[in-house]
Formats: C-alpha cells, structure tokens, sequence
C-alpha cells in the first residue's frame, strides 16, 4: 500500500481539523486502516482504524466522543473535534491486514505524517 496523509496544521484548542489519507497501490478489501500519531519525546500510539472489510471501527479511549473516522472508496479520513493541546503529534495512516491500534508492530505500511499542533 501506498497511503498519503494531509490535512493537518495549526488549530486554537476547542477547534476542528480533517486529516486525509489516500490509498494506493493494492484493493482494499482485506485492509483494515488506521491513524497512529507520535508526540516529540514519546511513543508513536494508535488513534483509530476502520476496517475494510465491514466497516468497523475503534478509538483509543483519548480520542472517543471527540475523533471519528470513516472511509471514501480510497480516501481515509479522520475528523477532529474539540481538539486538545495534548493531541499535538505528528498523525500517521497505515495499513494493515491482522493488526489492531494496540498491535503497532503488525501495522506494515505507513505514510509520511502531517503534523498537527494545537495552541493558543
């Protein structure tokens, strides 16, 4: 898979911002896909996935009520809401077959990332 994250930048605490992320390269159908990001001096933590296959989703505890994902044909997005300082990192897309947003190292192909920053 190929995937491309955009849609990050800066957005004041409260605000909203919608990250993209195009998929390429192989059918999707078997794919579950997923946000992942890493803030400066800690580990990179998964977010949020949906599954190609029935569209099923799941939230890391931080982010539900708050972040949703969902999917367009080839285009994974994650919506953003109420955002937080604390939710400054930069935000990953990967793809995977067997893993979950718990099982980082089963994730096998990822993007670039865009970095998203949450202040005042």
């Amino acid at each position: 898979l190929q995937l491309v994250e955009s849609g990050g930048g800066l957005v004041q605490p409260g605000g909203s911002l919608r990250l993209s992320c195009a998929v390429s390269g192989r059918t999707l159908d078997y794919y579950a896909i997923g946000w992942f990001r890493q803030a400066p001096g800690k580990e990179r933590e998964g977010v949020s996935s949906i599954s190609s296959s029935d569209g099923s989703t799941d939230y890391a505890d931080s982010v539900k009520g708050r972040f949703t994902i969902s999917r367009d044909e080839n285009t994974v997005y994650l919506q953003m809401n109420s955002l937080k300082p604390e939710d400054t990192a930069i935000y990953y897309c990967a793809g995977t077959l067997f893993g979950t947003i718990a099982t980082i190292e089963w994730w096998d192909d990822w993007g670039q990332g865009t970095q998203v920053t949450v202040s005042s």
